[in-house]
């Protein structure tokens, strides 16, 4: 048998190493990132704070089960905030009755402020609702006009109305009745216009109160009236639910003086109650703000019923055109 057995491999000459060549010097782009490394180096580095020894080291706050973790205040809370600190914020006389008056009737223009309050002083009372502004404590905002078929360009009008701290505010620095209401937001802004103007028709009311006696006047607008009415009505429905619904109707209208007409109580757009010899008794004016959109029935419901009706002077002459065959209606509608 053969084995074939593996041959010697030739030795190779033994070589020496080649002298290595000495190291090249970086070029300046290499210097660049070698400085650039080290600086990173150092910012990821974990530092070494320096703990003075006179003052105790602070825990680290743990998050415990059932406890909230702090959170950034946002506006909202903020603005909730406010009224804790503008308690003891000198308001100026003609600034504590615009909140009053804005949050008695939530809605008035710039235009009928300036005229009540500031005597058509404009730049007085433009600082003075800047200050309010900055304060969180009313809002300004530029609304449209009502159309009511009118052509051309659209009006815009500035009204008023309180934030819910400015209403706090209000409460708190005017010598309003306790059971005085107070409003804040602009609840209907395409309404605004038509609520703006139970302020004006208020004033005149109001001058011909006072000039016959009236004191300690209150206003009460058709939210609040409507609330209360329903609130009766549900109240009697739950106490006899077999009654006749309109006999409810007509003894709720008559517990808060309120006319019954035609199967329904009319509300006013606001009431002024008012007190009288000098307090023994107590009576009441109801307003109604009368626009071109009313049509002729509920402009005859709105005379029935004996409210003390007003309407801008292009109000009035729309009107006129729709009752041109009535015009009894008409002298008993006053101009704002």
């Amino acid at each position: 048998m053969r084995l074939d057995l593996p041959q010697e491999l030739p030795h190779g000459r033994a070589t020496t190493p080649a002298p290595s060549a000495p190291p090249l010097e970086p070029s300046p782009v290499e210097r660049r990132r070698e400085n650039l490394a080290a600086r990173a180096g150092e910012r990821n580095a974990p530092k070494i704070l320096h703990v003075r020894r006179d003052r105790p080291v602070r825990p680290e706050r743990s998050h415990e089960p059932g406890r909230q973790p702090e959170r950034q205040i946002d506006q909202r809370t903020r603005r909730k905030a406010i009224p804790q600190q503008v308690v003891g914020l000198p308001l100026r006389e003609e600034e504590r009755r615009v909140l009053a008056e804005v949050g008695r009737f939530r809605v008035i223009t710039t235009r009928d402020l300036a005229e009540s309050i500031y005597g058509n002083r404009q730049s007085r009372m433009e600082r003075d609702l800047t200050f309010l502004r900055e304060k969180g404590l009313v809002t300004v905002d530029a609304v449209n006009a009502r159309r009511d078929g009118r052509g051309g360009r659209v009006e815009r009008i500035e009204v008023v109305t309180l934030t819910r701290a400015g209403r706090d505010v209000a409460r708190q620095t005017s010598e309003l009745p306790k059971d005085q209401k107070l409003y804040s937001g602009l609840v209907k802004p395409r309404e605004a216009e038509h609520d703006s103007q139970i302020y004006r028709a208020y004033r005149k009311e109001a001058e011909s109160i006072e000039q016959k006696g009236g004191t300690n006047l209150r206003v009460q607008l058709d939210f609040e009236l409507k609330s209360d009415v329903q609130k009766a009505i549900h109240a009697a429905r739950k106490a006899e639910p077999d009654r006749d619904m309109a006999e409810i109707k007509q003894q709720v209208a008559e517990q808060f003086e309120l006319p019954y007409i035609n199967d329904g109580i009319q509300i006013p757009d606001a009431r002024i109650q008012y007190d009288m010899d000098q307090g023994s008794r107590t009576s009441h004016e109801d307003i109604e703000i009368l626009t071109a959109a009313y049509r002729p029935g509920h402009l005859r419901a709105k005379a029935q019923a004996g409210f003390r009706a007003y309407a801008s002077s292009y109000d009035r002459a729309s009107l006129s055109a729709k009752i041109e065959d009535d015009h009894r209606l008409m002298e008993n509608i006053l101009e704002l």
